[in-house]
């Protein structure tokens, strides 16, 4: 049996000092627990390597300042800290989350400015995202909730409150035999998977949801980077559902998704084609050190 996440060996990087990994707790009055004032980032470790670690902490910097939330650290004491957490974990290959929340203190209504920020840094072992997806292509779902308007939430942000309709749709999708679940936007548009980037194939070309409303992936633009690169056509633009009828190849993309081909979307089916299997491959071969940086 797989331990749980609070019953392991090891230790988690918080505010500054390593301490053993169950004791790595919070109070249960947390402004973050009950507010969600928290953002996040997460990163793979490649050979000892985080790949594209820095573009990571400059990115949950931004988060911070998305949702209002102070800096605790510079990007330098937080890339000194990743590689020491990354170090101190034993692993070569693995996944690093770092975290930043409003912690308990005077306030415990919905303002926290009052309120200290803390950070901490965990690395842990993960395997494939969607387990055997990478060979036959995962099985996504459709989900009924959409992803927000910008006028309503910081939806740039990696920020934990904006996965609430991730975790239900997700738990949704796996009740049904899914892996993950495709959302839409609030006008209807494809949008992302609940955790990934899509892109889609038809003639050739590269089909992507332009990301006005959600998180633009630090693996999506790596991968757009790669198409680019490789002289493939790429068209970012509002997608109708209906289009992906039309699709001949469909890929997901991200820290922990890599990227995975997909199999099917609701009733649309794709083929893991030629040029799905070419940039996944590539893409491991990149994250590696294999392949000139995109």
């Amino acid at each position: 049996m797989v331990a749980a996440y609070d019953d392991r060996d090891g230790v988690i990087w918080m505010d500054g000092v390593f301490v053993p990994w169950r004791d790595a707790k919070v109070h249960v009055l947390t402004h973050a627990l009950h507010y969600a004032s928290s953002v996040f980032e997460g990163e793979r470790a490649y050979g000892g390597v985080i790949f594209k670690s820095r573009e990571h902490t400059e990115r949950l910097l931004k988060s911070c300042d998305y949702i209002d939330i102070p800096h605790p650290f510079s990007v330098e004491e937080i890339e000194a800290a990743k590689t020491a957490a990354l170090r101190e974990s034993g692993l070569s290959d693995a996944y690093v989350r770092p975290v930043v929340w409003r912690g308990s203190g005077p306030d415990m209504g919905v303002a926290s400015a009052r309120n200290p920020v803390h950070m901490a840094i965990a690395v842990w072992e993960w395997g494939a995202y969607y387990g055997d997806a990478k060979l036959k292509g995962a099985k996504l779902d459709i989900s009924r909730w959409k992803r927000p308007s910008p006028e309503t939430i910081p939806c740039f942000a990696k920020a934990a409150g904006l996965y609430m309709i991730c975790t239900m749709s997700k738990h949704v999708a796996e009740a049904k035999g899914c892996s993950d679940a495709i959302m839409m936007d609030y006008r209807g548009y494809v949008a992302e998977a609940t955790g990934a980037n899509v892109f889609f194939v038809k003639d050739g070309k590269v089909h992507t949801p332009k990301p006005d409303c959600f998180l633009n992936g630090i693996t999506r633009q790596t991968v757009l980077q790669m198409l680019t690169e490789r002289g493939v056509e790429v068209i970012e633009r509002h997608i109708e559902p209906g289009e992906m009828e039309g699709f001949e190849q469909c890929w997901l993309t991200g820290t922990a998704a890599e990227v995975t081909p997909v199999g099917s979307i609701g009733e649309f089916s794709f083929e893991v084609g030629a040029l799905t299997r070419s940039i996944a491959g590539d893409y491991e071969k990149l994250v590696r050190g294999q392949l000139a940086a995109a």
